[in-house]
């Protein structure tokens, strides 16, 4: 007994002595912290790298654990981006901005509303500067709104046109014996077509060359307006390559000189009235938000509440990566329920999912909107399911690059049928009734198929009898623009599915309109929950899981595990953008 004593007293005063420093740990931690607090100094140059993955919304967490450990995967929020420009307008200690373009971890909608940001600031008097060893399109895009655009002697301009690959996988199919078996309702819905055929259909070529067309159209408008140049002669530099060294850059007026990092600092320090053997004081946009400066200061009672809805649609709780419906109702009636806020406005960035979690987000959107004005504002995409999310609110604004429509269903499951013969296994089953059953290991039933067919059509009435009435048009007149087609953000103005082309601000603009308030301040939606257990699931080496496979597999190839990590989870059916859409 005494031994048993000793041995807890023992363990006991090990985990005090654990805590004690754990503690004195943290409070070291968090005076490092403070004692390297960032100010924003005089004369100073915010610079601008968006390397980092740009979220719509990207909070950091209140959890203590996660900013001193950095477990966080590394982000940074388009809100606090778009703020941050908008604060250096009128801030006195930034006389300019360098964007420093190491790639942009963003999509082309994001990329076009930071863009037109930077447009707004320039209206201050202020300079923008650019520099790159090498301009892949999208960070051209956004550093052709500069005043002066420069580059490394020894790189150049990857300007060429917009493209998309889509992969195919039916021979393989018939060669390994593993097949997806696929029931769809929508012509263009193509997001299974790699399964059917080995090769792209003409439906899916038409529109993915008509909305990349819109996309580049709209990029070559903007560029042609910062460079001076007219569309054909920068349609002519990307049929020619005619930008692919800086010598061509510079002779094409692509850009305006060819200098090294050392040569742009110097011209920094001069944009700002300095001497090049002077320090330059330059503030990263990240220490920049840090300050508080990602953030609109408004002493107004009166709100508008902004709830982001970003990544895929998947049934259930949903966190800042995926969008579950328990998560966004929850943000619909918190925002609803609270008497100071006026109208929403309903963020949405996602390619869709599952067909049951759009159709309870839709009820929910209903619901609120039964007591205050809803308007959406379109991301980088908002096609399918969610598209369903967005077709029932007062008024829908759409980027002019943005993705959306791709009204259309599709059920897809996996059949192993021919391996399992090919290796010799075979499944026999056992049931106490008759209705349609599934195996992987059986091909599938005329009955299941036509059970399966015809859930597969009822979520497509409903998704159009939706949009129908959302949209004030007849269901046939959405037929005519559904059947999973895809569009761009000017199309979909174009033939009814959005009202106007503009951004989040523009959104939100519109909803305190419609709310009849001019004073007011923005209040985000929804709190995400810090998960203790998920974040020290990496311990002891003190990553999130999405660092340690980046570093193991890159980020191409992250990337492609992502998509079949996602494709594991698919349930139901599904209204889902209909490929994996990687413009390049």
């Amino acid at each position: 007994m005494k031994f048993l004593r000793n041995l807890l007293a023992s363990i006991f005063g090990t985990l005090i002595a654990l805590g004690i420093i754990f503690m004195l740990f943290i409070l070291i931690a968090s005076a490092i912290t403070e004692s390297e607090k960032i100010t924003v100094k005089k004369n100073s140059v915010l610079e601008i790298r968006l390397n980092t993955k740009i979220k719509d919304y990207a909070p950091k967490s209140d959890d203590p654990f996660e900013n001193i450990f950095g477990l966080s995967d590394a982000k940074m929020g388009l809100n606090e981006i778009v703020n941050a420009i908008e604060n250096a307008k009128s801030d006195t200690n930034i006389k300019g901005i360098s964007l420093y373009m190491l790639g942009i971890n963003g999509g082309i909608a994001q990329t076009q509303a930071i863009r037109n940001v930077l447009l707004d600031f320039k209206e201050s008097g202020k300079f923008i500067n650019a520099y790159a060893d090498f301009y892949d399109q999208k960070t051209y895009y956004l550093s052709s709104v500069a005043d002066s655009v420069f580059v490394n002697p020894f790189g150049g301009v990857d300007f060429k046109g917009l493209s998309s690959e889509v992969l195919y996988f039916k021979d393989i199919e018939d060669k390994t014996g593993v097949k997806m078996e696929v029931i769809r309702h929508g012509k263009y819905k193509s997001a299974v077509e790699p399964f059917l055929y080995n090769k792209m259909s003409d439906n899916n070529r038409e529109q993915i060359t008509s909305f990349l067309k819109s996309i580049w159209n709209q990029m070559l408008v903007d560029i042609s307006k910062s460079r001076n140049k007219t569309i054909d002669e920068l349609n002519n530099v990307a049929d020619n390559l005619l930008a692919r060294n800086s010598s061509l850059a510079i002779e094409n007026a692509m850009v305006d000189g060819k200098i090294y990092l050392d040569e742009y600092t110097d011209k920094l320090k001069l944009a700002i009235g300095i001497s090049t053997d002077d320090n330059l004081n330059k503030i990263t946009l990240q220490d920049y938000i840090s300050t508080g400066k990602g953030r609109l200061r408004s002493s107004a009672s009166n709100k508008i509440a902004v709830i982001y809805a970003q990544g895929e649609i998947l049934y259930g709780e949903g966190d800042e990566n995926y969008i579950g419906q328990d998560l966004i109702i929850n943000a619909l009636r918190k925002a609803s329920d609270d008497k100071n806020v006026k109208a929403i406005v309903l963020r949405v960035n996602s390619p869709g999912g599952s067909a049951l979690a759009s159709e309870l987000i839709w009820r929910e959107m209903e619901l609120a909107n039964n007591k205050l004005p809803i308007v959406v504002s379109m991301g980088n995409v908002a096609a399918s399911g969610g598209y369903y999310i967005a077709c029932n609110a007062d008024r829908i604004f759409a980027e002019p690059t943005t993705i959306t429509g791709s009204i259309g269903v599709f059920g897809m499951i996996p059949n192993i049928h021919k391996l399992s013969d090919n290796i010799g296994i075979n499944a026999e089953q056992v049931s106490t009734n008759t209705g349609a059953n599934y195996s992987v290991f059986e091909p599938m039933t005329d009955a299941f198929r036509a059970v399966t067919t015809e859930g597969v059509e009822q979520v497509y009435t409903t998704f159009l009898e939706r949009v129908a009435k959302g949209r004030g048009m007849l269901v046939k007149e959405v037929d005519s623009v559904a059947q999973g087609r895809v569009w761009s953000g000017i199309e979909a103005l174009e033939n009814g599915l959005v009202d106007e082309l503009g951004n989040l601000d523009d959104a939100v603009l519109y909803a305190a309109e419609l709310a009849e308030v001019t004073d007011y301040k923005v209040r985000n939606y929804p709190n995400y929950k810090f998960d203790f257990e998920d974040k020290f699931n990496s311990f002891p080496f003190m990553k999130s899981k999405e660092k340690i496979l980046i570093e193991e597999l890159g980020e191409e190839y992250y990337n492609m595990y992502q998509s079949l990590k996602q494709l594991s989870k698919v349930k139901g059916i599904q209204a889902r953008l209909p490929f994996v859409l990687n413009i390049k």
